[in-house]
């Protein structure tokens, strides 16, 4: 019997700074639920929204695989490798602290605010030399059905980052259904709805509930609403 945790949307961590504002899955910065300190080795799943104009001044991370993808707007990135870029909805970042490194991120834009989802995941390695990476998805691979955006192999679909641990998304119709089946018996699966409502088994989902199986090898998925969006990610249980 597969084992459930249910984060429903509006029982996240909360912080508004003005310039930001941030909805907290897990613990993070003011917000602390010795509950939700994690997911196996999702440690971070904040859903962020920066004023026009406005960003995160540079900072440094280490040790963690940093994931950002945009919903909504643009946000530049710039970095202590000298990396400067721009991504938007529809693409995918990775970044590998390993042994340190520092960055920032802002709203390209002056007349609109950005959104997006920053994700950081407990690395299998430490101190690794730290990178930059980020690619641009086509929407049609994921209509009505799962399509993988990030893996620990770098010759695989989408992104790679230094944990076994397996990212998809997927839009559907109304009442189109799929399966999902796990990279690997030990990881769980963290699903978070991006827009519209699912059910997942026999749990309902709607915009931004985030729901974690594990002790599974195999679940089902069915969209209850039009053009719905999830994003499903596959990480180990034990880090």
């Amino acid at each position: 019997m597969a084992n459930t945790i249910l984060h429903k949307a509006e029982s996240r961590g909360h912080a508004h700074h003005g310039w930001l504002n941030s909805y907290h899955t897990f613990s993070f910065a003011g917000y602390y639920n010795p509950e939700r300190m994690h997911f196996g080795a999702l440690r971070v799943l904040n859903d962020d929204t920066v004023e026009a104009g406005m960003g995160f001044g540079t900072h440094p991370h280490s040790n963690m695989e940093i994931i950002s993808i945009p919903l909504e707007g643009d946000l530049e990135h710039r970095d202590s490798m000298n990396t400067t870029a721009v991504i938007k909805n529809g693409d995918i970042q990775v970044m590998s602290a390993g042994s340190g490194i520092t960055h920032s991120e802002y709203n390209k834009n002056t007349d609109r605010p950005v959104k997006f989802l920053q994700i950081w995941i407990f690395p299998n390695k430490q101190n690794v030399e730290p990178r930059y990476d980020q690619i641009t998805l086509k929407a049609t691979d994921r209509q009505n059905k799962l399509h993988q955006i990030l893996s620990p192999d770098k010759a695989d679909n989408g992104v790679w980052i230094h944990q076994e641990a397996w990212f998809h998304l997927g839009k559907f119709d109304k009442d189109q259904t799929t399966a999902y089946t796990l990279k690997k018996e030990t990881n769980g699966v963290y699903a978070f709805v991006l827009s519209g409502s699912f059910t997942l088994n026999e749990t309902e989902l709607n915009k931004r509930d985030g729901l974690g199986i594990w002790n599974t090898n195999q679940f089902s998925l069915k969209a209850t609403s039009e053009g719905a969006e999830i994003l499903l990610m596959e990480v180990p249980m034990v880090i």
